[in-house]
């Protein structure tokens, strides 16, 4: 078995497991829905895309076909970013002015209608031989760059801005998908640069070994990915719930100050009352905690209070509210009337709903695993 052999082989198994995935994602229950079927759709247009690794020539009954193949490509940096959007937000909805990103699609497929889509076969395959040299080719190619570029930085942003409001306004401690979610990001995006690889070796060198080599192990890469990210799916069943988009990170609701704000007396007492409230009502028990749900108990509203904890107590809620759970956590691992609780079974009373959150907070709270801690006090 050749190397394109294998190529073959590799393209088709990615291929297979994408589908796959997509299908699953688009008929499974679940409350994130359009998240669900934004990445599908995602992943069927890689899925096409990759057909690429197994076509070796434009087949001639199917020009139209292998040519409208090469525009969808167009629609799925868009489609990422969405579904980034749809699971940092959970008030996503897809908008009819969310249409406007199809335009490139659109006008590729007329730029293609123009000498493909009408023509005879002939005409078609002379039209496709001469295409690279085409300025308005090279145009479309960088605009696709560029679009992609444009995307994906934005999906960066996006999801720094939603950790950045989860930690500020939530205390439910699984940040642990959107940092996956920053992670399959990231792959995508490296992934891609073995494309600029390959378009500038063929721009440079012309379709040669060394372009094939680039293509094979590009071939590789894409299910290596597939792969990864299907661990990454089943190691993180359930996505992060999202954000409320109006909340915005505190650094912009709030005028800028300097870097240690004064606290005068009014702050001071605001400050006293809220910690009296939380050592006395126990609040931060409930593990779907926000800010809201805690305004509404101190009776002082949201951006001011959210202004209270991150700039004059230089805190992110989800922090403040964490040591008050790992104090409490602390009196009952202690407690040697309540040593056959497990620790299982403690951080769920005191609030968390996760070992591995609880357990990296109690670290970074006491520099000690909850275990450690327990035999060093009882």
């Amino acid at each position: 078995m050749n190397k394109y052999n294998f190529l073959d082989l590799a393209s088709l198994i990615g291929i297979f497991l994408v589908l796959f995935l997509a299908l699953f994602l688009l008929t499974v229950k679940t409350k994130h829905k359009l998240g669900n079927q934004l990445f599908a759709f995602f992943l069927i247009g890689n899925a096409v895309d990759a057909c690429k690794y197994f076509i070796h020539h434009v087949p001639e009954n199917f020009i139209n076909l292998e040519v409208f193949r090469w525009s969808i490509v167009y629609l799925v940096p868009a489609s990422f970013y969405f579904y980034v959007m749809s699971i940092c937000f959970s008030n996503f909805r897809l908008k009819p002015k969310h249409l406007l990103h199809a335009i490139p699609f659109i006008a590729y497929n007329l730029y293609l209608m123009s000498g493909i889509y009408f023509e005879n076969t002939a005409m078609k395959l002379d039209f496709i031989k001469g295409m690279n040299q085409m300025p308005i080719n090279h145009f479309f190619q960088f605009l696709f760059e560029l679009l992609f570029q444009v995307y994906f930085i934005a999906s960066f942003l996006v999801i720094r801005k939603a950790k950045t409001v989860y930690l500020e306004n939530y205390t439910n401690p699984n940040i642990s998908v959107i940092n996956a979610l920053y992670k399959i990001t990231i792959v995508y995006y490296l992934l891609h640069f073995l494309v600029l690889l390959r378009w500038l070796v063929t721009f440079i060198m012309g379709v040669g070994e060394i372009r094939q080599l680039i293509v094979t192990f590009d071939g590789f890469a894409f299910l290596f990915c597939t792969c990864w990210y299907l661990f990454i799916a089943l190691n993180n069943p359930e996505f992060f719930r999202g954000v409320n988009s109006h909340l915005k990170p505190i650094t912009e609701v709030v005028p800028k100050q300097k870097p240690s704000p004064i606290i005068d007396d009014e702050k001071n007492k605001q400050i006293e009352y809220l910690k009296k409230l939380m050592t006395e009502k126990e609040p931060y028990l409930d593990s779907s905690l926000t800010i809201q749900d805690l305004s509404e108990q101190v009776k002082i509203p949201v951006k001011d209070l959210s202004t209270l904890i991150n700039l004059y107590m230089d805190k992110h809620f989800f922090d403040f509210v964490n040591e008050f759970r790992i104090e409490k956590a602390m009196q009952i691992l202690r407690d040697s009337s309540q040593k056959e609780l497990t620790v299982l079974e403690i951080l769920y009373q005191v609030g968390f709903n996760s070992k591995s959150s609880f357990n990296t907070s109690f670290k970074k709270y006491t520099g000690k695993t909850p275990s450690d801690f327990r035999k060093q006090t009882l």
